[in-house]
């Protein structure tokens, strides 16, 4: 499917760094927390399935896409995004709002829960962790001890880098590549994948590693025994990122949650299976609560 469209707005976070956004449709929120690299589009299936009754938000993390880099180069943590987040919350004038997190934006979840659970509605966390995902790679905690320095080293050679990742991401059909080499399941969306993967070729791979490298230092684990929102897990079994593993610990840890393992899902899981993960984010919405607008409704 095409990306659906969506309104590009811009507002001035807490420390005046200047954030874009993408807002569409109308009823109670839900924001949608990005994986680190990925933008807005990776929930394309899910605006084009909830947007006529909810209120879709997204945002640019900092430093990426349309969002500028702040002022001190320190502010790249995973708690700055998620102050960014409830920032964009009040710019929209919502006192709550459902959280559907994939990936790093699972952490950001979590660090938006930490700093004003009251902001809070729900979690859904779609293949991610709850922090140090290094840790959980193919379940060998050497690539948690391996990568930090390995990132640092590419950090010293950053515009090799970018010429890397400009040649990698210009094979066509990069989707199919995905697929071939086992890292996605074969229903995944190629042509928003072909989207992603385009945007994601601008990128400043400086502040792209630097990125990483918070995002691999940050650990919510300690969130979890304190949820006391709805909370609903997705994996997938073939997610090799944030595997099966991590996630189950992850529902033991957190009381009262409900967790889908999707059979043939990678990381990828909204893009591959968007019609169960849809109905799953519904079902969990429905029951708990946080009801939908009327279709049509004036």
């Amino acid at each position: 499917m095409m990306p659906p469209p969506v309104e590009e707005r811009r507002f001035v976070s807490f420390d005046g760094t200047e954030i874009a956004y993408q807002a569409v449709g109308q009823g109670r929120p839900i924001l949608l927390c990005n994986g680190l690299g990925g933008a807005w589009e990776a929930w394309s299936h899910q605006i084009q399935y909830f947007r006529d009754r909810y209120r879709l938000l997204s945002w640019d993390y900092r430093g990426l896409y349309g969002s500028s880099l702040p002022a001190d180069p320190n502010a790249l943590g995973v708690a700055d995004h998620a102050r960014d987040a409830l920032r964009l919350l009040e710019e929209e004038g919502a006192d709550r709002a459902a959280i559907f997190g994939w990936s790093m934006g699972v952490q950001v979840g979590l660090e938006m829960f930490r700093a004003a659970p009251e902001r809070v509605a729900s979690l859904a966390m779609l293949n991610g962790v709850a922090g140090r995902p290094w840790d959980y790679v193919f379940n060998l905690n050497l690539v948690g001890r391996l990568l930090p320095p390995f990132l640092r080293g590419l950090r010293s050679m950053p515009r090799t880098i970018e010429t890397v990742i400009r040649q990698a991401t210009r094979l066509p059909d990069p989707g199919e590549w995905a697929k071939r080499i086992g890292l996605a399941a074969r229903t995944l969306d190629e042509q928003v994948v072909g989207e992603l993967v385009m945007k994601f070729r601008v990128l400043d791979m400086d502040t792209f590693i630097r990125l990483l490298e918070r995002m691999g230092e940050h650990d919510g684990w300690d969130l979890l025994p304190l949820i006391d929102v709805p909370t609903l897990i997705i994996v997938g079994s073939r997610d090799v990122f944030t595997p099966r593993s991590a996630a189950e610990r992850m529902a033991r840890r957190t009381r009262g949650s409900e967790i889908m393992v999707l059979p043939g899902a990678t990381h990828y899981a909204a893009l591959e299976y968007p019609e169960m993960v849809n109905l799953r984010l519904e079902k969990f919405l429905r029951e708990r609560g946080y009801e939908a607008a009327q279709v049509g409704a004036g």
